[in-house]
């Protein structure tokens, strides 16, 4: 039973890991590859600390002004929170 349980939560994380990221891959790249729209960094390029004010930026009203980028990236980063954030970042951010 408790291999069951652990088993479910590890999936359970995973999954909403990878909802997190779904969004990113139609325009950063499978591997975050790609530069989005032409405009962005290349996201797999990028240390963690950078992916964090970044994201941050995108999702707080505040951040990035008129960026380019903004309009796009504020829908995808407003459901995160610090915690997703900091996730993501450890997961893609260059070591």
């Amino acid at each position: 039973m408790k291999k069951i349980v652990i088993a479910a939560t590890v999936l359970a994380t995973t999954s909403l890991f990878a909802a997190n990221t779904a969004g990113c891959t139609g325009c950063h790249g499978k591997n975050f590859e790609n530069k989005a729209m032409g405009q962005s960094k290349v996201v797999k390029d990028m240390t963690k600390d950078e992916i964090v004010t970044a994201l941050k930026g995108y999702r707080d009203t505040a951040g990035f002004g008129h960026s380019p980028m903004k309009a796009a990236m504020a829908g995808q980063a407003k459901a995160l929170s610090d915690a997703d954030i900091e996730e993501i970042a450890a997961t893609i951010g260059k070591k």
